[in-house]
């Protein structure tokens, strides 16, 4: 601490990390609950911070979101304390959420599962906050879990902090490595509301019946936010929402002065210009809801409205005595695919949705607003642009919206962002982490092996179940999970997070078997479907309407095969023993749009609509595909 600086101690930022399902947003919820946020009556949502429809349907959190908590229990003393809690993603593939909470809070409480241990994304989360200097706060939750290992997973967690305080001290020789591994340790079982500082048995919840001894633990371990005593404005823009009434709404943290609804302010933009502002309307958090506020001082996040164009990473600041401050910066995006409009010639059928270039184009730039770690490029085409992002997840989230909202879209493939380094073409590269039964290891080696991945530890702790850490090609995960979950019988738990990047493996098979691709416009006829299902697997139903160049299953051999899926049966007078009824007919494969997205081969593409998701083949016409076929092939002799 600086001389000219205190601290506010009515006051504490943190952020709630973990990897994936570690039980982030189930203890925001119990403390919520304690801190009697929710009335005496209130009608409580379990993962109330989980607010998308899509967090929901998938278990995940994918926008980092802020609440706080007055807390006046017997650690608070004689005044009431603040917690202002981020509640930040689990997932590698939105780190740039990740990073930006991290950049709001004064420490961390870090989240490990009981049984499963620290995972790829606890490593991520744990290093970002490492560099950053933020003291760390571990819990270990779900210690009622019945194949809990508290001990081993405690142990495990201090080797990683060591492994990465050694590996930070290299670029931060200020780094206290011995500091780093001093570490509070509490015991959680969050679904239950319940904490403690003294270890449980494997399988015990904690002996406390409330939260008590984790807010002691922050009001302890956390500092009080920082203020200059200079008084001079600065806060950060570390997100944006908005509102119907208010317009855009950045979310800030303010690092010195007074920021005041109605004061005019240095608006400093990333490219270094200052620009005179008004804030209209200043907003704090207490609980889940934003309410009205005069003012608002150092160490508070905060809501502003008023300057429609303000972006993430720009500052207000005084606007006689300007102080900008650093950028947000994030890692770089390794996975990239193109979107674009709707192509096929079904487009435009379904009624109210959005097939016009500018509309998707204003969509894509409205993401860029808030998705610091997307990018937008321009293509050879005008209708048509490539999208980076982390992963693969994070780009199928997009689409999921975009589609949900009325879009029509054409998606490509998924592909990787190579960049030349020191003359060598080089590709991103994850470190995957994989936990199976024992009976499966054999199928999952081979399936990483033929993905260029290389084990780099296998452990086995003996209770029926191995773990191994790889290191792959990004574009070796391009279609993995479906092949990982069919190969464990849904059992498998695999991993990834980013590796910095490698020269290029070498050439990539993603898939043995070829496509069934319809050869004419028509509708699906059952008796079409039982004279062809021996040859593959379905993705369309009866009486669905396809079109030439539609991919309508997959073949059971290597090579694409043509169908005429819409045959119908002629017409005789003769009854046949062997009706064509839908009992004789398997089942068609419903393909999710993520599924689709791995499954399509590099000449195909995914068409999107709010009813339907179909792959197709990038040219429709057979003569055109052979074309093109004939052409790869001279190039590759």
């Amino acid at each position: 601490m600086t001389d000219n600086s205190s601290r506010r101690s009515d006051l504490r930022n943190v952020a709630i990390v973990a990897h994936v399902d570690h039980g982030k947003t189930t203890l925001v919820d119990a403390m919520l609950r304690q801190t009697g946020v929710f009335g005496d009556h209130g009608e409580v949502a379990d993962r109330v911070m989980d607010s998308g429809d899509l967090e929901r349907e998938k278990g995940i959190t994918i926008l980092a979101k802020n609440t706080s908590v007055l807390y006046n229990g017997p650690s608070a003393g004689d005044q009431p304390i603040v917690i202002n809690v981020i509640d930040t993603p689990g997932h590698a593939d939105f780190g740039g959420e990740v990073e930006r909470g991290l950049s709001m809070v004064d420490g961390v409480v870090l989240l490990v599962d009981a049984s499963e241990g620290p995972l790829p994304q606890t490593r991520f989360v744990l290093r970002k906050a490492l560099a950053a200097k933020l003291p760390v706060i571990l819990v270990i939750n779900k210690t009622d879990r019945p194949d809990a290992r508290i001990d081993e997973v405690v142990e495990e967690t201090q080797d990683l902090l060591l492994g990465l305080a050694s590996d930070l001290s290299e670029d931060h020789p200020d780094l206290d490595v011995d500091a780093v591994l001093d570490v509070p340790t509490v015991y959680a079982a969050a679904k239950v509301g319940a904490a403690s500082t003294t270890q449980p048995a494997d399988g015990d919840a904690p002996a406390n019946d409330n939260l008590e001894p984790l807010f002691a633990t922050i009001l302890e371990h956390i500092p009080a936010p920082e203020i200059n005593d200079d008084d001079v404005l600065q806060a950060h823009v570390t997100n944006l929402d908005a509102s119907p009434f208010l317009g855009r709404l950045a979310l800030l943290r303010i690092y010195g002065g007074t920021l005041r609804k109605g004061a005019q302010v240095g608006w400093a933009k990333s490219d270094g210009t200052i620009a005179q502002a008004k804030v209209s309307e200043l907003l704090e958090t207490q609980g889940l809801k934003r309410v009205p506020a005069e003012s608002a001082k150092a160490g508070d996040i905060v809501a502003i409205a008023g300057i429609p164009e303000i972006m993430i990473g720009d500052t207000i600041t005084d606007l006689e005595n300007p102080k900008p401050m650093p950028p947000i910066t994030v890692d770089e995006p390794a996975i990239s695919m193109t979107v674009g409009i709707n192509t096929s010639p079904l487009a435009g059928r379904e009624k109210n949705t959005k097939v016009t270039a500018r509309m998707v184009k204003d969509r894509l730039d409205q993401e860029l607003v808030g998705n610091v770690s997307l990018r937008v490029l321009p293509t050879e085409r005008p209708d048509a642009w490539e999208v980076q992002g982390r992963g693969e997840l994070a780009l199928a989230i997009l689409v999921e919206q975009m589609r949900r909202e009325g879009f029509e879209l054409t998606v490509g493939k998924p592909q990787v962002v190579t960049r030349e380094i020191d003359g060598v073409l080089s590709e991103p590269m994850e470190h995957m982490t994989i936990d199976v039964p024992e009976e499966h290891l054999g199928a999952v080696t081979q399936l990483m092996a033929a993905r260029k991945g290389s084990m780099e530890t296998m452990s086995n702790h003996g209770t029926g179940w191995v773990r191994m850490e790889f290191k792959v090609p990004a574009r070796g995960l391009i279609g993995f999970r479906t092949r990982f979950l069919t190969e464990t019988r849904g059992t498998g738990i695999a991993n990834s997070i980013s590796a910095g990047y490698a020269p290029w493996a070498g050439a990539i098979e993603f898939r043995t078997a070829g496509s069934m691709v319809a050869d004419r416009a028509g509708v699906v006829t059952p008796y079409a479907m039982i004279n062809l299902q021996e040859r593959g697997t379905f993705f369309v139903e009866p009486t669905s309407e396809v079109y030439e160049g539609q991919v309508v299953g997959e073949n059971s051999r290597a090579d694409d095969m043509d169908v005429n899926i819409t045959k119908e049966k002629k017409l005789t007078n003769m009854r046949s023993s062997t009706a064509d009824t839908f009992e004789n007919l398997t089942p068609p494969r419903r393909l999710t749009l993520e599924e689709s997205l791995e499954f399509a081969n590099d000449d195909e593409c995914v068409e999107v609509t709010p009813g339907a998701v179909r792959i197709r083949k990038v040219a429709l016409d057979a003569k055109e595909r052979q074309k093109l076929f004939n052409a790869r092939r001279r190039q590759n002799a």
